[in-house]
């Protein structure tokens, strides 16, 4: 039987389980299901450089947290895993209202997980960074 984690668990354990410094990203869960796993986190002058542009830091670890949630919504609970890897590819300034974390599972092995992600910048729909990472799921 396949269990389905909802948005509101997810979100609850985002809350409650992560450092500050990730809940001060302000994150929400927007969708999780077996394969995938999109966050969307508001552009605040908080994540900001000069010039408005969100900051690489906070992309990345936005990034590494939407595909902790894809790992999550492919177990249909809330595991903990450890990134072993983390690529991040920086495409354009990251600007605009809010970005979108679109989050997904490459390959899930017995116990290593390979995924992927694309920020994307919102209203614009222009990606602004994409990122690679694997997980240790022991």
């Amino acid at each position: 039987m396949c269990v389905t984690l909802t948005r509101d668990e997810a979100q609850n354990w985002l809350a409650t389980a992560f450092a500050p410094w990730v809940q001060a990203l302000s994150l929400t869960i927007e969708e999780i299901g077996p394969t995938r796993a999109v966050l969307s986190m508001p552009n605040t002058d908080a994540i900001n450089r000069m010039g408005g542009i969100i900051s690489g830091q906070a992309l990345a670890a936005m990034a590494d947290t939407a595909m902790v949630f894809a790992c999550a919504g492919h177990f249909g609970e809330m595991r903990p895993v450890a990134t072993t890897t983390l690529d991040t590819q920086f495409l354009r300034p990251g600007t605009g209202e809010r970005v979108r974390c679109e989050a997904e599972i490459v390959r899930a092995g017995k116990a290593i997980i390979f995924a992927r992600a694309t920020m994307i910048s919102l209203p614009e729909e222009k990606p602004v960074a994409t990122a690679t990472a694997t997980f240790f799921a022991g």
